[in-house]
């Protein structure tokens, strides 16, 4: 089994990819961006403003997908700049209540559009 999920919540994808697919009561997000969805821009270029952004962007998939922050099993998270790490851990810490998921923080040379940031999942489906 193998469900496209979709919602007009988070950005549209902007390439041949998904924003998640559910496979067997897992989702597996693609990365998510600091895009704003209602207008399709980038967020200013602030490290915490597009943290929450891309985690923002991340809940409304999973919420189609009829899961939640609570049912993130593992993140990765991919930074321009490894030195911006302690301000993402603190905009993330409040998004997960009790015990946080499994996670990477990987530095890159460059993401798309410039980002700062770029945020992807798997969770566990309520259904």
């Amino acid at each position: 089994m193998r469900e496209k999920i979709s919602t007009a919540k988070a950005p549209a994808a902007i390439g041949a990819y998904s924003q998640a697919i559910l496979s067997n009561n897992l989702i597996f997000s693609s990365g998510q961006l600091p895009i704003n969805p209602e207008t399709g821009e980038m967020v200013e270029s602030d490290i915490r403003k597009q943290t929450k952004q891309s985690l923002d962007n991340l809940k409304f998939i999973l919420a189609e997908a009829n899961s939640d922050c609570d049912h993130i099993l593992k993140t990765t998270i991919f930074l321009s700049d490894l030195n911006n790490f302690s301000e993402v851990n603190k905009i993330y810490s409040e998004y997960f209540e009790g015990d946080p998921p499994a996670r990477s923080c990987i530095e890159v040379a460059k993401l798309p559009k410039d980002s700062l940031i770029e945020i992807e999942a798997i969770a566990l489906s309520q259904e």
